[in-house]
């Protein structure tokens, strides 16, 4: 997916465009970069990072859903939530889909990153991110490493790389767009997402996040 940063090319017109009641509207960015960056190559601090990078290479669609909620939930992460058993197994168990959760000293799963090699040439950083009590701690640039490396080795059928992206959005951590460019990701695309508010939906708990409110109709309960 690459779109230019291009207004000319927006369907939107400026100015206000109403959203339904029990619906979300999200700016969502794309980057990429198309080279290993420079810092990759230099040596990584270790010793200060009490963490473990374990790759689950055998995981059921109940296990993965827990950690998605865990880590996704404060930030609306929904998409794989509406996957049923079978759409969702067919993700996590193809082959050219690598999942890692990182693990605590004691062995906790605190964090996950999932990198999707099922486009030729290419490495999408699918999901990557904390449980609440692990962010702000400086781990994000300890996990972006592991990941980049894993990311530009090719996954499992080492096949060359020429593309690694990722994408966010404005119901994450406002911090995301800032850290991925630091990181050596380049905004290739911006687009507007409209969708049935997860919680609204019944694939998240209404009050899961703290940052977005749920709004609906007024007298209209959950579902």
């Amino acid at each position: 997916m690459a779109i230019a940063l291009d207004p000319a090319r927006s369907g939107l017109a400026h100015g206000f465009h109403p959203v339904a009641p029990g619906d979300l509207a999200a700016v969502v960015t794309a980057l990429e970069m198309t080279a290993p960056p420079a810092w990759l190559a230099r040596p990584g601090v270790e010793a200060d990072v009490p963490l473990h990078l374990v790759r689950w290479e055998a995981c059921t669609p109940d296990r993965y859903r827990l950690l998605y909620r865990r880590i996704g939930a404060p930030w609306l992460w929904w998409s794989r939530l509406a996957l049923d058993d079978a759409a969702l197994a067919a993700i996590i168990d193809d082959p050219a889909v690598e999942i890692y959760a990182v693990t605590d000293r004691a062995r906790v799963e605190i964090g996950m990153v999932e990198l999707d090699f099922r486009q030729a040439g290419a490495c999408e950083i699918a999901f990557f991110g904390f449980v609440a009590k692990a962010t702000g701690k400086g781990f994000g640039n300890w996990l972006m490493r592991r990941a980049l490396q894993r990311a530009w080795a090719g996954g499992a059928a080492r096949a060359p790389i020429s593309r690694v992206w990722v994408h966010t959005c404005t119901l994450d951590d406002p911090r995301a767009v800032g850290f991925y460019q630091r990181h050596g990701f380049v905004p290739t695309a911006r687009f507007v997402e409209v969708f049935r508010d997860p919680r609204a939906a019944g694939l998240l708990e209404p009050d899961s996040s703290a940052f977005h409110p749920l709004l609906q109709e007024s007298g209209s309960k959950v579902a």
